[in-house]
């Protein structure tokens, strides 16, 4: 598995193509939307930040903090789970989740408000980095993902980045299908 600061550098890149594409759309083309049950390019980048902010990064304080929320020690990874990692990435295929209030993003209110949520997982992401490197948190508590099962610390972090650079896929797509 890459080193914590390879995955950090890795994400910067990432953030910075979501933030080069952002400056070449108009919040009109932000939350375009093809049909009822796609997303617009706008609650992806929602999705994204929401993700890291409130799932994956929360996760990582979880394992640190060894707390209620962890899992046995010995708890392993999904057969997809240990797929995802040894090949560094999801497979590319678009997963389909029907549309919910309780899944789907909600419109974004302006480019700022994704500009700001972007610059925030980047900075979550530097202190946690800093964090992961003094303790070097490779193994340790884990926190069960609903998918890929029990990850540690390092691997919630490691997954953020699998996470964006996945989406890469669907932002191409949506912005193939936009209406000029």
């Amino acid at each position: 598995m890459k080193s914590t600061n390879e995955i950090l550098q890795s994400f910067e890149t990432s953030v910075e193509r979501y933030v080069a594409e952002l400056n070449l759309m108009n919040m009109d083309e932000l939350i375009q939307k093809e049909n009822e049950e796609e997303w617009s390019i706008g609650q992806m980048y929602m999705h994204l930040i929401q993700s890291a902010l409130f799932m994956q990064l929360r996760n990582i304080e979880h394992a640190l903090a060894r707390n209620e929320h962890t899992v046995d020690v010995d708890a392993e990874k999904t057969e997809l789970g240990n797929q995802v990692f040894e090949a560094e990435q999801f497979p590319p295929v678009r997963v389909k989740v029907p549309a919910s209030p309780q899944y789907t993003p909600v419109q974004p209110e302006s480019k700022e408000q994704l500009a700001q949520g972007l610059q925030q997982v980047l900075d979550r992401m530097r202190s946690t980095a800093t964090v992961l490197v003094l303790e070097e948190v490779v193994t340790g508590s884990k926190v069960p993902h609903p998918r890929l099962g029990a990850l540690n610390a390092q691997e919630w972090f490691h997954l953020i980045d699998m996470h964006y650079k996945h989406h890469f896929l669907q932002l191409d797509r949506l912005k193939m299908n936009l209406v000029m």
